[in-house]
């Protein structure tokens, strides 16, 4: 099943399903590094108290090669061992990187994804951000928007009519054929994470969902006008792009009394969940929600607000 949702101007009049963003970097469980017991712990929880998908972020480590860094688990191969271990909640990549994996080779890895999970895969795609970790790894990052934009194309066409020819400045696909086929004729959705015009107009032209990455309602206001606008150039209703942000949210208050982070969201579970309802005042269908702390405790403490926002 695939988002509902609508522009600025299509206002939802149900709330907004909540997603959990699983931590995967080191130090990123409150100070602790996620073991696959930790993760696996809380997409079952998450599963369990009736929240509607579960994402993994794509990057391979932050700081500096030659001096502090921290290491991150391989997003496609945790998500791959999800769809065992859970049997309902629909299972995201928040955002892959496109230029760090082959587009074709992509492109089966979600198909294959997507037929073992039966039908419950959402490709997140990106241009990647973060240059150290190309730079560690070996990956060009130079272009990184045209190298996006011939994935995009090679992905989106093998997925929806099993095969790309592409003949791009930074990749190529020539006969490239999606076979077999999983559970979806036209393989599963695709959703963007983008905000600069360029993104945004591939966004309208190409993807099945838009993502804003992590914005506050206010912050959200433009990106929505921008958006509608470049819908308006591909010649497509942008009520047909469901729309997703994510949100910070602290469950369990902080032992130190420490202040909230940016964007924090704080507070009773009813004080959150109408917080959370902003963003479908906006036509935001869906929310991932990165918590504070990001631990499998932190996860329990979610449902009443999940309650609250559903009530």
């Amino acid at each position: 099943m695939r988002l509902r949702g609508g522009s600025a101007h299509h206002r939802l009049v149900t709330p907004p399903t909540l997603g959990l963003n699983l931590p995967y970097v080191e130090g990123s469980m409150d100070g602790a590094t996620p073991r696959w017991a930790d993760i696996l712990a809380m997409a079952r929880t998450a599963e369990a108290i009736g929240l509607d998908a579960v994402w993994v972020s794509d990057h391979l480590g932050f700081g500096d090669p030659d001096g502090e860094w921290h290491g991150s688990w391989e997003s496609w191969t945790l998500l791959s061992a999800l769809p065992g271990a859970t049997s309902r909640v629909r299972l995201g990549t928040y955002v892959t990187a496109a230029p760090l994996r082959n587009p074709a080779l992509l492109a089966k890895m979600a198909e294959t994804l997507d037929e073992v999970s039966g039908g419950r895969l959402i490709l997140g795609l990106g241009a990647g951000w973060n240059e150290p970790e190309f730079t560690a790894f070996g990956v060009p990052f130079d272009h990184r928007f045209d190298r996006f934009e011939d994935a995009l194309r090679i992905v989106t066409s093998m997925l929806r009519t099993g095969r790309s020819d592409h003949d791009g400045a930074f990749a190529q696909a020539r006969g490239a054929r999606l076979q077999p086929r999983g559970p979806r004729p036209a393989g599963p959705p695709v959703m963007v994470g983008a905000a600069g015009p360029r993104m945004l107009r591939l966004t309208a032209e190409l993807a099945d969902e838009w993502n804003a990455g992590m914005r506050t309602p206010e912050e959200l206001e433009p990106l929505l006008v921008a958006l509608d606008a470049a819908c308006a150039v591909a010649g497509r209703d942008p009520a047909t792009l469901p729309r997703s942000a994510e949100a910070l949210v602290r469950t369990i208050p902080a032992a130190d009394g420490r202040p909230p982070e940016h964007r924090e969201l704080r507070g009773t579970p009813d004080a959150i969940a109408a917080e959370l309802r902003r963003y479908a005042d906006l036509g935001i269908a869906h929310v991932q929600v990165q918590l504070r702390p990001n631990t499998p405790a932190a996860v329990e403490a979610l449902a009443p607000i999940a309650d609250a926002l559903r009530s």
